[in-house]
């Protein structure tokens, strides 16, 4: 009896362990995950092109009402940069990762406000 438990025990952690190992496979393989807080940015990999994320960006700010300070565009990567209703800095990068995905990078002030990074992000992504 005790070695029937054991085995079911066993059975159900390696059913949970496969199920976890499932779940994590199905979410990379959507391509759009979940927006990261690193180092004071927020960042989220996206399945649009290098030049209409930049665009998004752009739209993003403008429906925001916050106007575009500054903005460099190189091959690979393009940073664009503002300023928040406090007086704080926006920069938005956007990286180029493949030529049907790019990565955005949101900071809204040195000490990096996450509040206002994920308010900008989800206005990026809705002009997508």
């Amino acid at each position: 009896m005790l070695r029937k438990i054991g085995i079911l025990i066993f059975s159900s952690m390696l059913f949970l362990n496969l199920c976890g190992c499932l779940a994590i496979l199905a979410g990379a393989a959507g391509g759009t995950g979940t927006a990261m807080w690193l180092s004071g940015k927020l960042t989220q990999e996206v399945n649009a092109p290098f030049e209409r994320t930049i665009k998004a960006a752009k739209s993003a700010l403008k429906s925001l009402r916050l106007s575009l300070k500054k903005e460099t565009v190189e091959k690979d990567v393009a940073q664009l940069m503002s300023e928040y209703t406090d007086g704080k800095t926006i920069w938005i990068d956007v990286r180029r990762i493949s030529d049907a995905s790019s990565k955005i990078e949101v900071r809204v002030g040195m000490a990096g406000d996450k509040e206002a990074a994920d308010k900008i992000l989800k206005r990026v992504i809705k002009y997508l």
